[in-house]
């Protein structure tokens, strides 16, 4: 049992072991709080064996994702999973639980932005999602080096 108690501290513990520095994806503790007080911000967060967590629970985190809700859409902000649990569906579990709440929102399709080369896009495209737009040179690696942005959306 860990004493994370606040979805802020499973989602910091996650972002931290999960986000490679070099790509400069992962947000800071103000962003995600930041985020999670507005009402159109969502997230979820699974324990190991793929179950939610509930926002008050100390259980150890082993992945969130993170989204922002408008009319009938939902942008995927932010998702990971430990290094340790990768490989075993808890991805594409978060995703379809996202899928049925986004249902239980009123959204219909779902949005996603990932910079060029990320290896998620294998999971993305196996549930759905599809390449829709294009960002050149839009994110910055640790190195100066320029990375393009595909958009993804998927209908719900």
């Amino acid at each position: 049992m860990s004493t994370l108690a606040h979805p802020v501290d499973q989602i910091m513990h996650v972002m931290k072991a999960a986000f490679d520095p070099a790509y400069g994806e992962a947000w800071n503790r103000k962003q995600v709080s930041d985020a999670l007080v507005l009402p159109s911000t969502h997230q979820l967060v699974i324990n190991a064996s793929g179950q939610v967590i509930a926002a008050n629970s100390v259980e150890e985190a082993a992945g969130f994702v993170l989204t922002r809700h408008a009319a009938d859409e939902e942008e995927l902000l932010l998702i990971a999973v430990l290094p340790d649990h990768r490989g075993k569906g808890l991805g594409a579990t978060m995703v379809n639980h996202l899928f049925k709440e986004a249902r239980r929102r009123g959204t219909t399709r779902i949005f996603l932005e990932m910079r060029r080369g990320n290896p998620a896009v294998h999971l993305y495209l196996k549930l759905g999602f599809e390449p829709i737009g294009e960002r050149p040179k839009y994110y910055r690696l640790e190195t100066g080096e320029r990375v393009d942005a595909i958009t993804f959306g998927c209908l719900i």
